[in-house]
């Protein structure tokens, strides 16, 4: 807290906006992120989920190596939210069959998630990362081939795929088979 000659308690941390109009601290980094956001395509989307969840999940696994109990929870709340979210997205009017095998497997990555923030338990979040990091490669590829399909429709190249904790199927369904919902 800053203390003004006035007396007035001050919250550092509070957004406010600058002459730039970017708010508080990191204002920089939270506008570039939002106009990644506004502008990415459901696809891009759908993956900057996955790397979100995963980076949470790395933080989650680190803090249990450092036995910090509170970035855990915290890390591995955020990782769990972001599979709710998925969960949440999925469309069963496409696909009912592999939206209900989706959805038991968000529930499993999930579960996984709990598992390991309540018991501080590696072994679970390990398994729901190589979960979610084979998804990422899926869908990595999908991106890349909506590309080739339609280069008029592109959008900008997705990420490099990250480092997996094991071998990942080179099979990608498109996103309609996997009943996510990929509107614009």
């Amino acid at each position: 807290m800053i203390r003004p000659l006035g007396g007035k308690k001050l919250d550092a941390r509070r957004n406010t906006t600058d002459e730039y109009g970017m708010s508080g601290p990191g204002g920089a980094k939270h506008e570039y992120l939002r106009g990644a956001v506004l502008t990415a395509s459901p696809e891009q989307l759908h993956l900057m989920l996955l790397d979100g969840a995963i980076r949470f999940c790395v933080q989650g696994l680190d803090a249990i190596a450092r036995q910090d109990i509170e970035g855990n929870f915290n890390a591995l709340d955020r990782a769990q939210r972001i599979v709710l979210q998925m969960r949440a997205g999925l469309n069963r009017e496409i696909s009912p069959q592999l939206v209900d095998q989706m959805s038991a497997l968000y529930h499993y990555i999930y579960m996984q998630l709990v598992d390991g923030s309540v018991q501080r338990n590696a072994t679970a979040i390990e398994n729901a990362l190589k979960i979610l990091r084979h998804q990422r490669e899926t869908w990595v590829m999908l991106i890349e081939k909506l590309a080739r399909e339609n280069p008029q429709a592109a959008a900008p190249a997705a990420p490099a795929a990250q480092p997996t904790l094991g071998h990942a199927d080179a099979d990608a369904a498109p996103a309609a088979e996997l009943g996510l919902v990929l509107e614009g």
